[in-house]
């Protein structure tokens, strides 16, 4: 495990490459453990512009403050790109104070011993913490998001919140599911996410979409409905 504090002008970072010392990793990195957790995932490069905006208006109405009042922690995916830029720079506009930790595979963003690809992504520049664990594809960080959720909640209520995406984005809600988290999938987005709202009732949907769909953690909200969003993240983080 390596620890870089400020290296080369970025947010402190750190490299794990065994599951079991993430909680240290994290008390390396200044972090507070035992507080309520979000998990954002999904869409990376495949959302549109306007998808974009909206999701923008929905955190600033209904997510930052509530995370801010609960002290609560953020953990994404950490690139600039998509959600992740869009939570970032929201954050940043609003001056909200809660941690905001990007976990990535360091064989796929570009950092120093990372991708050589001049097309990967850089590290979002208002996350404030990154963890950078072992894998050189999409999806390889996919149960390390999961990990270090559950181990920054440490006990604490955690969510989930599943926006647009990918393939690699129903690993990501399945993973939460499979540890006890509730799913609040935001509809409205675009592919996974409206694959997984519709599920339930398109006898020829997707059956990894059908399966998390049906779960009882798992609750629809429209990516306009700032209210909706905001009550099933208080039934969620205030358990």
């Amino acid at each position: 495990m390596n620890h870089e504090v400020g290296a080369d002008g970025a947010s402190p970072r750190v490299h794990v490459h065994d599951p079991a010392d993430l909680a240290d990793a994290l008390d390396k990195l200044g972090l507070h453990r035992g507080c309520p957790v979000l998990a954002l995932v999904g869409g990376a490069a495949g959302m549109t512009e306007v998808h974009l905006d909206t999701l923008r208006a929905a955190l600033r109405d209904a997510a930052l403050p509530l995370l801010d009042r609960l002290g609560a922690a953020v953990v994404d995916g950490g690139t600039d790109s998509g959600v992740m830029r869009v939570i970032g720079r929201a954050r940043h506009e609003a001056r909200c104070t809660f941690p905001l930790v990007g976990v990535a595979a360091e064989g796929t963003v570009r950092v120093p011993g990372g991708s050589t690809d001049p097309d990967a992504p850089e590290l979002e520049r208002h996350h404030t913490h990154f963890v950078l664990v072992p894998g050189d594809e999409w999806g390889d960080e996919s149960p390390w998001l999961a990990d270090v959720a559950d181990a920054l909640a440490a006990g604490a209520p955690s969510v989930t919140i599943v926006v647009n995406g990918g393939r690699i984005t129903y690993d990501d809600a399945a993973a939460s599911l499979s540890r006890g988290r509730p799913v609040v999938v935001l509809s409205g987005t675009g592919r996974t996410a409206d694959a997984i709202a519709g599920a339930l009732a398109d006898p020829d949907a997707d059956p990894e979409a059908v399966t998390i769909a049906s779960s009882e953690l798992t609750s629809v909200v429209r990516i306009d409905d700032a209210g909706g969003l905001r009550r099933a993240l208080e039934a969620a983080l205030l358990r």
